[in-house]
């Protein structure tokens, strides 16, 4: 850790607040509430990504004056400011998901710009929708300043006809009701009662497996990823993010001094217990590049070989985050990882504590419940979050077979140009049993911003072909996709990439036991269809999507933008 004196908490503040020539730094604080006593006091900003455009956000406004009530209690000045962000619930299948990757970066950059210029000692981030907590964690990695990462909670099941449905429910109905096997009358059902309240997407969708990344990676308070957003210790969380704060900078402990390979490890193995999102794989290199971490893809199958699925979570289980609050949450999991050898219980926290000191007093998960299994009774052996390659992703590709029976296909390609293209085809019923639909340029800068593909994954399975066709894309997918399919192939279609050169027809091969992506055209024939190919000209000539397409890494890196292209 960083030498200094534990009475200097000003790590970055002093030079706006102290000595005669920041006078006017200080008449500026003083117009928003300070005090003289506050300008001897560390500067603790809290970011909040509230916003009343998704119920993800809509409560953080709340949680906010929570973690700054606590950052006054303990004995530090708090700031707050807002950072943007986007519902990938509402922009789904639309242009407007192109937006939603980017604004990873957008927030991360944000909170990075904000803390830095008005020389935050510390930093407290609130994150609901999807991107809000990789976007945070990179920033927080860049900064490293004391920080306490607090997510906004899990949304409440809906309830229809008895039975708990969710966001993705709706999705789903949505191919249900195109083939007639779906009342109007219960689709609106479905469409009015999905989505309760406060919360982000209930399953282990994409904010949730990110949520308990972060807790098992020691940036949030223990706990924290499993509370649901309406419960009123998500308000005590916040508060006690405050006090955690000043307590890391009275010991300056800094990002840098949790984030490391072991912390990614143990995050990893968390996500791949849980059966969380193809999403991880993308964000978790992203903050891994951030915080100058070593992370590669074949981290990520060197762990799925020893820790088994275990948890029967949506979007292939039965249960969703609340359920598993309900039973111990992810401190009891990771607990149970613990006990088994699977953790590294040495990795420091947002406490001060390790691992395995957070986890002492922690209760084994509750007796005689079917949300986690045992490991000696898994869903599967190893972890459902899985690497292919094959001459069609010489840089890898993420598909994720928990809940499948089936786990390979060989069949003809459907090719789409876009995902609007594939979702009209699946919805007019033009797609067959046996089929490998490739929907491509929606890569990082293809698309631009590798929108996720839930929308046709729903349609697929709503109209009950979710084992029976394969999908690959250089796009993405959401946390709540589940079926035989393939994202974040790369290279993508943009610059050259295999999937670029398949043709209606052609055989593809998926096979997730082998960890093969293949495109069973020969060598030869691929030489000549490169040498005829042109790259497209991007689809945005200015704006923030140029800027992201310009900038952007591939998927197997991240798809991060400060990467220099090196």
């Amino acid at each position: 850790m960083h030498a200094m004196t534990y009475q200097n908490l000003k790590i970055k503040s002093e030079v706006i607040t102290d000595g005669d020539q920041r006078a006017p730094n200080r008449a500026m604080l003083r117009a928003v509430g300070f005090k003289d006593a506050d300008f001897g006091k560390p500067i603790i900003a809290v970011s909040s990504t509230w916003s009343d455009l998704t119920p993800c956000n809509m409560h953080i406004d709340k949680l906010a004056i929570a973690a700054r009530e606590g950052i006054q209690r303990a004995g530090g000045a708090g700031i707050t400011f807002g950072t943007p962000t986007v519902s990938d619930g509402i922009s789904m299948g639309t242009e407007g998901m192109k937006f939603s990757l980017s604004s990873r970066e957008v927030i991360a950059d944000a909170i990075e710009t904000v803390c830095a210029a008005e020389r935050a000692d510390g930093v407290i981030t609130i994150g609901g929708c999807d991107k809000n907590m990789p976007g945070s964690l990179i920033a927080l990695c860049r900064l490293n300043i004391p920080s306490v990462f607090v997510y906004g909670g899990t949304i409440m099941p809906g309830k229809y006809r008895g039975k708990d449905i969710d966001i993705v429910s709706i999705f789903e109905a949505v191919g249900k009701f195109s083939q007639k096997r779906l009342s109007p009358e219960d689709f609106k059902g479905i469409e009015d009662h999905a989505c309760p309240g406060a919360g982000s997407c209930g399953g282990m969708y994409t904010a949730n497996t990110m949520a308990s990344a972060i807790e098992a990676m020691g940036m949030s308070l223990p706990g924290g990823a499993s509370i649901p957003a309406i419960h009123e210790d998500k308000l005590k969380e916040c508060n006690g993010a405050g006090y955690a704060v000043v307590n890391l900078l009275k010991k300056n402990i800094r990002p840098s001094d949790i984030i490391t390979k072991k912390s990614f490890e143990n995050a990893i193995t968390v996500v791949m217990a849980l059966g969380g999102s193809t999403n991880a794989v993308l964000h978790l290199m992203a903050i891994a590049y951030a915080a100058g971490v070593d992370l590669r893809l074949e981290d990520f199958e060197m762990i799925a070989k020893k820790v088994p699925h275990l948890a029967d979570l949506k979007p292939s289980g039965r249960y969703v985050m609340y359920d598993l609050y309900k039973v111990g949450g992810i401190e009891g999991v990771m607990k149970m990882l613990l006990d088994a050898g699977l953790l590294h219980g040495g990795c420091l926290t947002v406490t001060g504590k390790s691992v395995a000191e957070n986890l002492r007093s922690v209760s084994p998960l509750r007796e005689h419940q079917e949300i986690v299994r045992d490991l000696s009774h898994p869903l599967r052996p190893t972890g459902p979050l899985v690497i292919l390659r094959g001459n069609l992703a010489k840089s890898g590709a993420v598909a994720k077979v928990s809940g499948l029976r089936h786990t390979s296909i060989t069949g003809p390609a459907r090719v789409f140009d876009s995902e609007e293209e594939a979702l009209k085809a699946i919805l007019n019923q033009k797609i067959a049993k046996g089929d490998v639909i490739v929907i491509r340029y929606e890569g990082p800068k293809g698309g631009p911003g590798m929108r996720e593909m839930l929308a046709p994954t729903s349609a697929i399975s709503g109209q009950g072909l979710g084992e029976d066709v394969g999908l690959i894309t250089d796009g993405r997918f959401s946390g709540g996709t589940h079926g035989l399919v393939v994202g974040h192939v790369a290279p993508e279609a943009q610059v050259g990439g295999a999937i670029a050169l398949v043709k209606e027809g052609d055989m593809i091969t998926i096979d997730a036991e082998k960890k093969v992506l293949q495109l069973n055209v020969d060598e030869a024939e691929l030489t000549k269809r490169k040498a005829a190919w042109k790259a497209p000209p991007l689809k945005y000539a200015k704006g923030v999507l140029y800027k992201y397409a310009k900038l952007v890494s591939c998927a197997s890196k991240g798809a991060v933008t400060d990467w220099g292209g090196e």
